[in-house]
Formats: C-alpha cells, sequence, structure tokens
C-alpha cells in the first residue's frame, strides 16, 4: 500500500499501522478506557442528514472563510498535536508547510518537537499555539512570550487536560517520549526499518519549548501520562484562563469547552473562540461527542464568540454538517496525523488534497456557492 493508494483517511490510517511501530501508532490512534467517546466523535455525524437543493448554479463556489482574524482557504483547521517526530522525521516542519501551501490554519502544542521560533519561520499562513499550563509559572510566562516575539495569530489554552485520561493502549505498550525501545515492542521497532532508521539518524529527540525549564520528554524518557499528571497545573481555574488572556494579550481560544455554561464563561473572560472539543476521546471517556454538543452551545453564545468544532473529523462532509450546525470551522488531529506518519509533507498534502476535494464536492451537490449558506435548514437530525 502506498500513499497513492490512499483515497480517504481511514486509508491513511491504515497506511499508517503498517509503517509505524505498534507503540507510536497505538499512542496516536489510542484514546481514554474503553475508548467509547473516541468512536463517538466520528459516529455523532451519522446522526444527522444533508439535504441538497437542485439546479442551484453552482459553478463558481468559494470555500474561504475567516476564522480567529484570518482569511483560511477552508473552514478546516489542522488542530496542535504533540511529539510529532515520533510519528516522522520532519514533524511539525511537514505539517506546517503543507498547512502553508493549502491555506489553512494549523497549531502546534506546547510538547512540540520543532521550536516555537522555527515552525514560525516556515509559514505566513494562520498559525496557533496551543498552551498546557504547567506548575513553573516561568515556563509558561516563556511560552507566551516566544509566541508573541514570532509573530503567532492566536493562542489556545487547553482547558481539559489538567491530569491524564488513562490511556490503555499507551500503559500497555509502555510507550514514552523519547519513545524507547523496551523488550515487549523491539521486534515491532525492528520490522519497521524506514521508521526506526528516520528516528535513530535524525537529529536528537527533544522537546524544545521546554528548554531551560523541563528535561522530561527531552533528556528523561517519561510516559505522557506521568507527565500531564506530574508537570501540569491542576489547580487551573477561571481566574487563570483570564490571566492568560491577559497576558497573551492577542487572539485568545479555550480548547476543551463542552458545556453551554463553560461556553458562557468563555464570552465573559473576554475569548475569541472556543474549540468545542473532548480531547479527541483521550481525556473524560463517556463523554459527549463535540458534534452532539454543538447546537446546544451555538444557541447559548452563537453569535457572540466564534465556534470550532473539534474532533471526529474524517470526512468533508463532516466539516459541512458543522457548519450547518453553527459552527465557524471544523478541525481534528488524527485527520493529518495518519498522513504525516504514512507519508510525511507529501502524505499531510494528499490528505488535505482528498478533504478540500470532498467538501469542494459536498458544497456542489447541497447547491451551495459558499460557505455562509450552510445553515441549519441543511440538516435533519434523525
Amino acid at each position: 500500500m502506498r500513499p497513492t493508494d490512499c483515497h480517504n483517511i481511514e486509508d491513511f490510517r491504515r497506511l499508517a499501522r503498517k509503517r509505524l511501530p505498534w507503540p507510536v501508532f497505538d499512542y496516536i490512534d489510542g484514546a481514554a478506557d474503553d475508548e467509547l467517546t473516541k468512536a463517538r466523535n466520528t459516529s455523532a455525524f451519522e446522526d444527522v442528514d444533508l439535504v441538497p437543493d437542485v439546479l442551484a448554479g453552482v459553478g463558481t463556489i468559494d470555500t474561504s472563510c475567516n476564522i480567529m482574524g484570518r482569511k483560511s482557504a477552508l473552514p478546516l483547521m489542522l488542530s496542535p498535536t504533540a511529539l510529532q517526530r515520533a510519528f516522522h522525521r520532519d514533524g511539525e516542519r511537514a505539517v506546517a508547510r503543507a498547512a502553508d501551501k493549502f491555506g489553512v490554519w494549523f497549531g502546534i502544542s506546547s510538547l512540540a518537537t520543532h521550536s516555537i521560533e522555527e515552525v514560525a519561520a516556515l509559514t505566513a499562513g494562520p498559525k496557533l499555539f496551543q498552551l498546557y499550563v504547567h506548575k513553573d509559572k516561568g515556563l509558561n510566562t516563556s511560552m507566551i512570550e516566544r509566541c508573541q516575539a514570532s509573530g503567532f495569530d492566536a493562542m489556545a489554552l487547553t482547558v481539559d487536560t489538567i491530569v491524564s485520561g488513562k490511556r490503555e493502549r499507551c500503559l500497555r505498550s509502555g510507550f514514552t517520549t523519547p519513545p524507547r525501545f523496551s523488550a515487549s515492542s523491539l521486534w515491532s521497532y525492528a520490522t519497521r526499518p524506514r521508521w526506526t532508521a528516520g528516528y535513530v539518524f535524525s537529529p536528537k529527540f527533544r522537546l524544545p519549548n521546554l528548554d531551560g525549564h523541563v528535561v522530561e520528554g527531552t533528556g528523561k524518557s517519561v510516559s505522557i501520562q506521568d507527565y500531564f499528571n506530574t508537570m501540569l497545573d491542576t489547580g487551573m481555574d477561571w481566574d487563570t484562563a483570564a490571566r492568560i488572556r491577559q497576558d497573551w494579550s492577542g487572539t485568545f481560544c479555550l480548547k476543551g469547552v463542552m458545556s453551554a455554561g463553560d461556553a458562557r464563561r468563555a464570552v465573559e473572560i473576554g475569548a475569541d473562540a472556543i474549540m468545542i472539543s473532548n480531547h479527541g476521546g483521550r481525556q473524560l471517556d463517556g463523554s459527549r461527542a463535540p458534534f452532539d454538543q454543538l447546537r446546544e452551545i451555538v444557541d447559548a453564545v452563537g453569535g457572540e464568540i466564534e465556534i470550532i468544532c473539534d474532533g471526529g473529523v474524517r470526512r468533508g462532509t463532516h466539516v459541512l454538517k458543522s457548519l450547518c450546525a453553527g459552527a465557524t470551522a471544523a478541525s481534528g488531529g488524527r485527520l493529518y496525523l495518519y498522513a504525516l506518519a504514512a507519508a510525511g509533507q507529501d502524505g499531510v498534502e494528499r490528505a488535505l488534497a482528498i478533504l478540500q476535494d470532498e467538501i469542494e464536492r459536498g458544497m456542489r451537490l447541497l447547491g451551495v456557492t459558499s460557505i455562509d449558506q450552510l445553515t441549519a435548514d441543511r440538516l435533519r437530525w434523525r
């Protein structure tokens, strides 16, 4: 199976599974507990149908929109995800270049494997930094100031990860950052020579945004669960979010909002956007899917704040359904991580081209020529 054999995101998932050692693949693919929420994130889109208009004259369509003050060629964002060099030697560099080519938003994590400054220099396109609030307040200030100096367009404060979910696949595999070869997984690494050579012969794996503050994850192997449970600030509250919003002073987003009440409080502290997200089902298993919560949150704060439906997106029609239900845009992480793992920048570009094609085709078949015509009357809930 080659990247050119991939015609949807699930195809990239299958190819990534073939090319990655199983602990690394399971880190991308896995979620918390029974992984019910992860599955629901995607299946939720099956509970609503699209109702097309015909004879609408759709020879020319416009897929562009404005998201957090920047124009995007598609109503789709590439969500920030950690540890990308564990999946492909080029990591965030590959994703940044692909996003720049397609004119879409992308984000990097506090736990990125390329620095804030390096990523910023790769693209003039819209870019977001995702902040984990650490107990080390100096580290938080450092990352905010580095993003300001590097010209990041927005900051997303992740609010659903004060402790780690129980990611049982990682517990079984012993996955750590940096990845380490254990007795149980050695054969899997040995039989993935392309990945193993890329990892062994590339520059030392590190998390450069933590330099000078944290050795875990860079100089010292640690599981993601242990990192979150020991390094992040479990006392983070709405006052913390308001202070970070003030310290950042630019476009500010809360990532991980799932209730209408919290959406209302996000408006009250002056956030510009929220990402309805359950962290890809990797935190609280049994929680609602973002798409399931979208209508309730739109009813509560629609028109007052931008709303991004984050998680479970695998098809262009999922993006269109999110917009019809009132979202500003949709976003996802695995939708490009599988492609990154399968084929680096070329894979991410092919995945984006597939999703772009699906969005464009879906708009034409729906009978709409612009994003603002994707309204609730085009949906029927089962």
